[in-house]
């Protein structure tokens, strides 16, 4: 049993913003709630790179590119380009092994969490060999997974044991369907989302939005598009001139500037980089942007419908977040961006429909993580479970 706090590594990467976003969450609300662990966050390109050789090489790091793509909205082919990141790995599978190995040996964990798909193998197979019975867990931060070998590979193809945290019934039942024992799946009733998130409402949502230059009364939506921002804003923000929106640029400052230049009927409130999103999302009515599983669910918990579409342009491992918006009856799901100023007329006349349904949606997955990982650290401290023991009430391992 260790003598020091037990130490939890929570393995992100930053292609997109999604997976650091996460282990931040998680690693905010652990601190918050008090467990009595040593929380550390790890960028995993860090690990497999520590010396920077591909940025010295190429002037840009590995997720760069991909992030790059996202910002002009080139995401066309990535299903293509996936299976060839895929084929990468297989072949780098030895030399990622080694890498990984010497890392958990010098750090020494008592539980990892990876929040980051394609690497699952080399990770767990790399702490199965350094720290036998330090117990992997791949947290998904998608609403299901996108298979082949995306973030959930089969059982029989899998040399050590590993559990699986899931967002949503689809993505625990893919878990089970590979093969993989029921007491390792474990669901939660949604996906990460930062702790801010949950915080009371704006007092006085009025003087809040005349603050931004925005009508206190007329329904207001809010663009974002990711850190990077999307030039497909511009064509919203012109198709919507009379509507009041929130665009969120991040950090293309020149996406900021070409928004703030427009034209409109309406008030257009410009917002950089910010982590203000939860207060900005309570000053909306609805969301349009892209069908991102983090920013679909916090829209959702601030009970805001979404608009987001479907199409070749949609990512491989996004495609199933809209059919869980029709599911759910959480917003519109477009072809294209050419058709938003009939559905912001179509959703508008049915937000009291839409607000209804998003009611019945409650989201405590970030509350729900850290007992789930207690269990699996007490249960990696004892081979066997003592007579007598019992689950706790919170329990929300999976069962079929």
């Amino acid at each position: 049993m260790p003598t020091h706090p037990p130490k939890i590594d929570l393995v992100y990467f930053n292609a997109g913003g999604g997976h650091r976003a996460a282990a931040n969450a998680l690693a905010s609300v652990i601190r918050e709630l008090g467990w009595p662990w040593q929380v550390r966050t790890t960028n995993l390109m860090d690990v497999l790179d520590p010396q920077s050789k591909f940025f010295k090489l190429t002037g840009m790091r590995p997720e760069d590119y991909y992030n790059k793509r996202l910002a002009r909205g080139w995401t066309a082919g990535l299903a293509q380009e996936l299976k060839l990141l895929q084929a990468m790995i297989r072949l780098g599978h030895q030399p990622m092994l080694r890498q990984l190995e010497q890392h958990w040996l010098a750090t020494e964990p008592d539980l990892v969490v990876s929040l980051v798909p394609n690497f699952n193998r080399a990770m767990r197979e790399s702490l199965a060999a350094a720290l036998p019975g330090v117990p992997y867990v791949t947290l998904l931060t998608d609403l299901a997974d996108h298979p082949p070998n995306f973030w959930i590979e089969r059982r029989a193809e899998c040399s050590s044991a590993q559990h699986f945290i899931c967002g949503t019934p689809r993505a625990a039942l893919q878990a089970l369907e590979s093969g993989h024992d029921a007491s390792h799946v474990h669901a939660t009733s949604g996906m990460i989302i930062r702790p801010e998130f949950y915080a009371a409402p704006v007092a006085d949502r009025a003087a809040a939005r005349r603050a931004l230059g925005l009508d206190a009364q007329r329904p207001t939506g809010l663009v974002m598009f990711g850190g990077q921002g999307s030039k497909a804003m511009r064509g919203i923000a012109c198709a919507l001139h009379d509507q009041p929106l929130i665009l969120v640029c991040g950090h293309n400052r020149a996406l900021a500037d070409t928004l703030r230049a427009l034209p409109s009927l309406a008030p257009h409130a410009v917002v950089g980089y910010t982590d203000d999103i939860p207060r900005l999302m309570q000053l909306a009515d609805y969301f349009i942007g892209k069908p991102g599983p983090g920013s679909i669910s916090e829209a959702v918990q601030q009970h805001l419908p979404v608009i987001v579409t479907r199409n070749t342009w949609t990512m491989p491992q996004e495609r199933y977040n809209t059919d869980w918006v029709r599911e759910n009856n959480a917003g519109l799901v477009l072809r294209s961006f050419r058709t938003i100023a009939p559905a912001v007329t179509e959703l508008t006349a049915r937000l009291d429909e839409f607000r209804s349904s998003l009611q019945r949606i409650d989201n405590r997955a970030v509350f729900e993580i850290p007992p789930i990982l207690a269990r699996l650290l007490a249960e990696a401290e004892r081979p066997l479970a003592m007579p007598g023991h019992r689950q706790p009430a919170y329990s929300t391992t999976f069962t079929s």
